[in-house]
């Protein structure tokens, strides 16, 4: 019997010493690490959700969609994919305490988030080197800190964008746009692509955020883009409204502001304006017919969505707030598309942790997004030379129509990229 104890309190000290060997060696995972083969990956995806400003609920629950979608077929080479969310609240403290429960929970991104508040969520992510994938584009940090990994060129080039569009057919511009940090970077941008065409620059208004009285902001633009009095009518004046939801708030005070003049041509940006905006406001029948939209993707009704709708239907469960017309929930899907093919370039065996990811994402080969947006990458030579904004990597825009209550492509207007324009713009950030 001594014999015996004595043979098991050996073999035990030789598992343990083992066992303990193997941890300093780091062979195998912890529980809860990113791991091999089997193991999990964990991210995060967060936007404001139930605020009296922007919302942007969709992306949450396309993250939601895509993990549930994603580890049906076995995750990502055999690695399932966690996905937490967060409600970002469009406040700088709701950012901050997104970011840090990333950090606490040991996410190896961020991916596929909207947030205005970019110093607020930066700095924790770049503390602990956490990469930001695929964020909505509202903030110049995204195109500024090493960290971050852009997927289309944000408000900037949208704002551009919408510059150019309107630069071709209309005389006089009048921009109107929240008061804020962010909002104060889109006349400038506006600007750019309006001198490109060689117009004048746009009027500048401002509304409060969230503002539900804007028949100040719409009466000021109709004067800007109209005449008054005696004043001779200005030809092909444009009313652009950049306002998140307040959008349709912006649009529907314009549209009752003396009815009895010509109204000029509306115009805004995807995101502002979406398909589901024009078919609840009557479609055909909506006061956005005829209105011009910049978009940095292809029409939602290209087959090249196709993917997504599909995991949209089978994998959202009802989840009415995933909206495949919707810019927040595209750009979650190209992040997430993004992440697949970083994490499928790793050894089955290789450990998935941020700083990996971040490695990966900085050397990589392009990634490509199955027509969604040009191939990406994030290499030192992939950098552009626009003052506040060195990070975009994809400076391309669509420009739409709202025509027959349907988001289409403007006819005779072919995909633009807009960085030689904002390389020549002045500084925003």
């Amino acid at each position: 019997m001594t014999i015996s104890r004595r043979a098991a309190s050996l073999s035990r000290t030789v598992v343990a010493t083992a066992m303990g060997a193997c941890l300093v060696a780091g062979c195998g995972t912890l529980p809860g690490g990113s791991g091999g083969s089997g193991g999990t990956i964990t991210v995060m995806t967060f936007a404001p959700e139930g605020t009296g400003a922007t919302n942007m609920p969709g992306m949450t629950g396309m993250a939601k969609a895509y993990e549930r979608w994603v580890n049906a077929k076995g995750g990502i080479n055999g690695r399932k994919l966690r996905v937490l969310t967060c409600n970002e609240k469009n406040t700088p403290s709701g950012a901050a305490d997104c970011a840090r429960k990333a950090v606490a929970e040991k996410a190896v991104a961020v991916v596929g988030s909207y947030s205005q508040h970019g110093r607020a969520f930066m700095a924790p992510l770049e503390a602990e080197g956490i990469p930001f994938i695929g964020g909505y584009g509202v903030s110049s940090e995204e195109f500024q800190s090493p960290l971050s990994y852009p997927v289309n060129g944000g408000q900037s080039v949208l704002i551009a964008g919408a510059g150019h569009q309107l630069g071709r057919v209309c005389d006089q511009v009048a921009l109107v746009r929240p008061d804020t940090i962010a909002g104060d970077t889109l006349p400038v941008l506006l600007n750019a692509g309006l001198r490109a065409n060689k117009m004048a620059d746009a009027a500048d208004i401002r509304a409060a955020e969230d503002s539900a009285d804007l028949k100040p902001q719409a009466s000021e633009a109709l004067a800007h883009t109209t005449g008054t009095g005696k004043e001779k009518e200005k030809d092909k004046g444009c009313v652009t409204a950049v306002l998140g939801e307040r959008t349709e708030t912006f649009f529907d005070a314009f549209r009752r502001t003396e009815p009895q003049r010509r109204k000029p041509q509306i115009s805004s940006v995807l995101g502002s304006v979406s398909q589901s905006l024009v078919d609840r406001t009557g479609g055909r029948e909506s006061p956005f017919e005829g209105a011009y939209i910049t978009s940095w993707y292809p029409v939602a009704s290209d087959p090249v969505w196709e993917p997504m709708r599909k995991v949209v239907t089978d994998f959202a469960f009802g989840d009415d707030t995933v909206d495949p017309d919707d810019s927040g929930a595209q750009t979650t899907w190209i992040a997430y598309t993004v992440l697949s093919e970083i994490v499928k370039r790793f050894g089955e065996d290789d450990d998935v942790d941020a700083r990996r990811v971040k490695r990966s994402l900085n050397e990589s080969q392009p990634v490509k997004t199955g027509g969604l947006t040009p191939d990406l990458s994030w290499r030192y030579q992939d950098m552009r030379a626009v003052a506040g904004f060195p990070r975009i990597v994809n400076g391309q825009v669509t420009f739409q129509i709202v025509q027959s209550g349907r988001l289409v492509a403007q006819p005779g207007e072919k995909s633009l990229d807009m960085t030689p324009t904002l390389v020549q713009a002045p500084r925003t950030a």
